[in-house]
């Protein structure tokens, strides 16, 4: 860092989070900061970008509000990023990340899209996963400081997270002793169909796990990764398959309405067959086999198969393995969706798409992340942007959903 602080005036919201300014000719990307800003910051070395400090503010900017969340001020939580934003300057944040990020990345000239708000902006989180730290005999559970992705603070309280999940949370914490003997592990807490599910990740041998969850009764299931291992069931107090480990929706109501969104495009294509790549739980692909269309669902997650695939229609199916694998054998197909993780899809995928002889008549992309989106959308220059919505699945955070329709440029 230089020993001097630099006057920036910030004037957007960079992906991420992080309020960018520009000084002699630099973009700098400051933390913390909201556009309309004029902030003290100093800057690390660098040519065309720099990452900045923020010092204080010479003038606030007028979309500012004080968090309340005092782990986002005293021990600068990365958990969330957009606190200190107002919330309809939050929703104008992401749709201007996207628009953006479609532009450069996806080059599509298309408008920034509208965010549909999220009716909970605080405590719809159904989901908390915590980094564990032993210190001496005591445990510490928490979040990285958003500068320091090594250090670990306490967590007394997290706003933006369901009640029900923190009293889970508060279940776990005298039976810490009971986890697997190790420095550091990562637990998560979710709420799902059947009651709460704890997922443990570290360690290699787990002796007192059966203890542990004698002692968390509120705890439907409990699974274990460790490490270097795959995920399992330990045990479970719903006598069958319960909701799993995966696929729960941090905020549900935002998930059924932009669900309800994707279901009305597919239809509106009237397709007769409809792959349905990373299907999930067969959340999309149950309601569309039920209209009478056939369905191919694609997923890695056996188990999560194992789930739906008895309750889809005939003739639709669901195939249990990779997307890249499966996907062009599939083809053709009237409509594709394509719900991938935040790595976005791969190579094979849009190239399939790219190549098919008798391309759908829409792809309707659900993606986490706007970069990998953008990328994604590029590789598949024989389509072009019908419609682009966003769902604010995330507030406080610089996370987005955002749902992508795409159809051949000859449409």
């Amino acid at each position: 860092m230089s020993d001097t602080a630099t006057r920036v005036e910030i004037e957007s919201v960079a992906a991420g989070g992080d309020g960018v300014g520009r000084t002699e000719g630099m973009v700098v990307f400051v933390p913390r900061t909201a556009p309309g800003d004029i902030a003290l910051v100093h800057l690390a070395s660098g040519k065309r970008f720099a990452r900045g400090r923020l010092e204080r503010l010479e003038r606030a900017s007028p979309l500012r509000v004080d968090p309340p969340c005092p782990h986002y001020v005293i021990d600068r939580c990365g958990g969330c990023q957009l606190q200190h934003l107002a919330y309809d300057a939050q929703l104008t944040a992401k749709s201007g990340i996207i628009g953006d990020t479609m532009r450069r990345i996806g080059k599509r000239q298309v408008e920034a899209p509208h965010v549909v708000p999220s009716e909970a902006q605080w405590r719809y989180r159904r989901k908390l996963t915590l980094h564990l730290r032993r210190t001496g005999r005591a445990w510490i559970a928490g979040l990285h400081p958003y500068d320091d992705p090594v250090a670990v603070f306490d967590l007394q309280d997290c706003p933006i997270t369901a009640e029900a999940v923190l009293a889970v949370w508060a279940e776990l914490h005298p039976a810490f002793d009971l986890l697997p003997d190790e420095r550091a592990l990562r637990v998560a807490v979710r709420l799902a169909e059947l009651g709460a599910s704890v997922v443990v990740e570290g360690g290699s041998t787990w002796p007192t796990s059966d203890r542990f969850f004698a002692r968390v009764p509120s705890v439907a299931e409990l699974w274990w990764r460790p490490e270097n291992g795959r995920l399992r069931r330990l045990a479970t107090r719903s006598g069958g398959i319960g909701s799993g480990a995966s696929f729960v929706q941090v905020n549900a109501r935002v998930a059924q309405s932009l669900r309800e969104h994707v279901l009305e495009r597919v239809r509106s294509h009237a397709p007769a067959r409809v792959v349905d790549a990373y299907a999930g739980m067969g959340d999309t692909a149950l309601p569309l086999a039920a209209d009478g269309r056939t369905v191919v669902a694609i997923e890695l997650d056996r188990e999560a198969v194992e789930r739906f695939r008895d309750r889809l229609v005939p003739p639709s199916s669901a195939i249990v393995g990779r997307v890249e694998d499966h996907l062009a054998a599939a083809l053709p197909a009237d409509v594709v969706l394509l719900n991938p993780p935040r790595a976005g899809v791969d190579a094979r995928v849009t190239a399939a798409l790219e190549s098919a002889a008798r391309p759908p008549s829409a792809i309707l992309y659900v993606s986490c992340d706007p970069a990998t989106l953008a990328r994604d959308v590029a590789r598949m220059p024989r389509y072009r942007v019908a419609s682009l919505r966003a769902y604010d699945m995330f507030p406080q955070t610089a996370h987005v959903e955002t749902v992508c329709e795409l159809v051949p440029e000859a449409a």
